[in-house]
């Protein structure tokens, strides 16, 4: 089959296509034709060796996918051949065929795009367990998310909208203005433009945002702090600045706030029984026209080094998927 593989670390200018054996679904697996997959951040830092899991050699990059069943391994119930899935695969992802763990995989709305299928399994998630199992948003709060045109940050503007929240997003650029409005944001600032804190106490009449999404860190993260309302919640999502931030405990404590983290694929692990009341939960929301994957371009599999040096160069908004 073809599929991205990767023998060494290296740039993602470097991936090529290659031809290797299809994998066959073991006990508990299903083998699946992808037909979407998603594209993250991490996908770089892994085949760069930068990420906290290193995969042997030689392996195939990709977390997300959505496709049609193809077989089941022994034991596997609930799914047959021929079924439309979605699933998170960490790796694995960026070729014909993948093979990934029954657990791990969805069945997707009959509605539901393989583009939009493969949109899902990560990012929406993400977004869901850290506004409502993380941060308990209530209908009514103020909601500030940061790189609200990104792939996580638009699903969290959509999630918060969905839950009665006013949400306030921050974008680097007046071209990304109006994807956030379109996405469903209430109040929108350029960064790039604008003191994002300024315009939030202006905004909130002084008071600052309930919670707080930040996807970014680094000084994102900092000033993030000078802007949270009392009992606000600072949601850490992710690090796409490159500087992980550190706070001085001081500032939890006067401002009655709480650091919180998100860390979606511990869940399995740790909660396992949270995974399928998430997806139930969004496959709702999803069927009341609620959430709407955001994509921005579709790409051959040859494409992907394109695909990634797109998303990491910030210029792109929404999702970026692969068809191989």
């Amino acid at each position: 089959m073809r599929a991205i593989s990767v023998d060494h670390y290296m740039e993602p200018a470097e991936l090529r296509v290659s031809e290797i054996p299809e994998p066959e679904a073991g006990p508990g697996a299903l083998q699946i034709e992808v037909r979407a997959a998603g594209c993250n951040f991490f996908d770089t830092l892994i085949v760069q060796g930068k990420y906290q899991v290193k995969p042997d050699f030689p392996f195939t990059p990709g977390g997300e996918i959505a496709g049609v069943v193809k077989a089941l391994g022994a034991g596997v119930e609930g799914f047959a051949v021929g079924d439309r899935v979605l699933a998170g695969t960490q790796i694995g992802g960026f070729a014909e065929t993948a093979v990934v763990p029954a657990a791990d995989v969805h069945r997707m709305p009959d509605e539901m795009s393989f583009g939009e299928g493969a949109a899902i399994p990560i990012i929406y998630p993400t977004s869901y367990a850290a506004l409502i199992f993380r941060a308990n948003l209530q209908a009514g709060e103020t909601l500030l998310v940061h790189a609200a045109a990104g792939g996580v940050g638009s699903t969290a503007v959509q999630i918060g909208k969905a839950l009665g929240a006013r949400v306030i997003a921050t974008v680097g650029g007046v071209d990304k203005l109006e994807i956030a409005r379109e996405l469903g944001a209430d109040e929108v600032i350029d960064y790039r433009v604008d003191d994002f804190v300024a315009r939030v106490h202006e905004i909130t009449g002084g008071s600052g945002a309930d919670v707080i999404y930040d996807p970014v860190g680094g000084d994102v993260f900092d000033r993030s702090l000078k802007c949270i309302a009392w009992n606000g919640r600072l949601l850490v999502v992710g690090f796409a600045s490159g500087r992980i931030p550190e706070v001085k405990t001081n500032r939890i404590m006067l401002k009655n706030i709480a650091v919180t983290g998100i860390h979606w694929g511990a869940y399995l692990e740790n909660e396992p029984q949270r995974v399928p009341e998430t997806f139930e939960g969004l496959f709702a929301l999803y069927r009341e026209a609620l959430i709407k994957p955001l994509i921005f371009r579709t790409y051959p599999l040859e494409d992907l080094p394109s695909a990634l040096g797109e998303l990491a160069s910030r210029k792109t908004h929404g999702k970026l998927i692969i068809t191989p």
